[in-house]
């Protein structure tokens, strides 16, 4: 089968709205997290969230497209925009048929769904909905938009598995250009449920934080005292090639992808197994497709959301897969930075491992101020500071909701 590079990417998360920021406060340890500003949240159990800062959709896309899309359609744009401009694809000059895009996004338009039936419902008389509401609100809307643009006239869909979407999108176009389908594809995932609805659903199933006196420390995977995730908002996008087609052009090679993953739990439809049996599952069919012995991984960027079980659960899996060699490896959630962006999740943690690979420095785990027992100390979490050591292979896992698992492995590319 044929090699897969990475050769493009563009980011817009809680803690920087390009990828260079992004990179930059992630090895800096810098938190999204802070109150609420989209709308009055003092009534919620929680209200602070890791919101996309100092973004005005206009200096990017016209008014008149903006309010044509939801929120996640235009981070999508954006985050593909910077990725296109960063890979250096001239689409005149590479065969449109093979080039496509697949999106990931657990939820789709949120505030379109919220914000348009609520409004429609207190109208006086017979309801009236706009006619943009079903092509806002629709989780395939996003690569549509992509396509359009681009020109790019491939396979074109989205990927819905919860906070596993954009994982999922970046191994099904791995795929289809290794088995020859396509030499081109944008992939991702975006999210906006920083809403009223997003907040009270998350915070009536106890999976929020609550701690509202101390936002920026919220997220505290692998601590005594995480009570939660901190819900995020934001995308980004990987331009993905045939390793042939991106020298032929002479593209800059940021990373290679090797090998995924993808499992379900088969147990409950929002708690992990409790061993991590899907996790074990997922990242054992990740290394056998990359050819890899679990000692050849260097770095993993977890899933580690915050929730009391959740991490448990993936550090079990963890020591499972790598037995001894668990002690070698740098493990860390950015989450703690970034907060948990849904369905944007795996994008945006793929672009961590890429910035550990070229940066050779693990991004942090922050927030780390008690240990908790049910961890095993000799077990190096990268807490509180990036720390430099030689990474040639990360590995990246996504879990979502329903018991979806996904994982990819990506190398040093040389």
């Amino acid at each position: 089968m044929r090699r897969v590079v990475v050769t493009g990417i563009g980011a817009l998360t809680p803690i920087g709205n390009t990828a260079e920021e992004y990179s930059k406060n992630l090895l800096e340890g810098k938190s999204g997290a802070a109150g609420i500003t989209r709308f009055d949240a003092s009534l919620f159990k929680t209200n602070f969230a890791c919101e996309v800062k100092n973004f005005n959709v206009e200096d990017f896309i016209h008014r008149r497209e903006a309010r044509r899309m939801d929120p996640f359609s235009q981070f999508a744009m954006v985050v593909s925009d910077e990725a296109m401009a960063n890979s250096g694809i001239d689409p005149e000059k590479i065969n449109l048929d093979r080039a496509g895009v697949i999106w990931g996004s657990g939820i789709g338009g949120f505030e379109t769904i919220e914000a348009d039936i609520t409004e429609a419902a207190h109208r006086e008389g017979a309801p009236k909905y706009s006619p943009f509401l079903i092509p806002k609100l629709i989780a395939d809307i996003a690569p549509g938009h992509i396509s359009i643009k681009y020109g790019f006239r491939g396979i074109n869909y989205t990927t819905v598995s919860a906070c596993a979407s954009s994982t999922h999108s970046i191994s099904a176009a791995f795929d289809y250009i290794r088995w020859n389908r396509a030499d081109v594809m944008i992939c991702g995932g975006s999210e906006a449920a920083v809403t009223k609805a997003g907040i009270g659903g998350f915070s009536s199933m106890k999976a929020l934080s609550q701690r509202n006196d101390d936002p920026a420390t919220a997220s505290r995977p692998f601590d005594a005292e995480r009570d939660g995730f901190v819900l995020g908002e934001g995308g980004a996008a990987l331009i993905i090639e045939e390793l042939e087609h991106a020298k032929k052009r002479g593209a800059n090679i940021l990373a290679e992808i090797v090998g995924i993953g993808m499992t379900a739990d088969a147990h409950h439809i929002t708690a992990p197994h409790p061993e991590g049996r899907g996790a074990i599952s997922v990242m054992k069919l990740a290394l056998a497709d990359a050819g890899l012995n679990p000692d050849q991984i260097d770095y993993i960027n977890v899933h580690g959301t915050s929730t009391p079980l959740g991490d448990i659960a993936e550090t079990k899996a963890i020591k499972a897969i790598f037995e001894d060699h668990a002690y070698s490896l740098n493990i860390s959630s950015t989450k703690s930075m970034t907060g948990h962006l849904l369905g944007a999740a795996g994008a945006i943690e793929a672009i961590a491992g890429i910035v550990a690979l070229n940066e050779q420095a693990i991004p942090p785990t922050i927030n780390h101020f008690n240990d908790d027992p049910a961890f095993d100390p000799k077990l190096n979490f990268t807490f509180n500071e990036a720390q430099s050591r030689k990474v040639d292979v990360v590995v990246s896992n996504t879990f979502g909701f329903g018991g979806h698992n996904s994982t990819i492995i990506m190398k040093k590319f040389v």
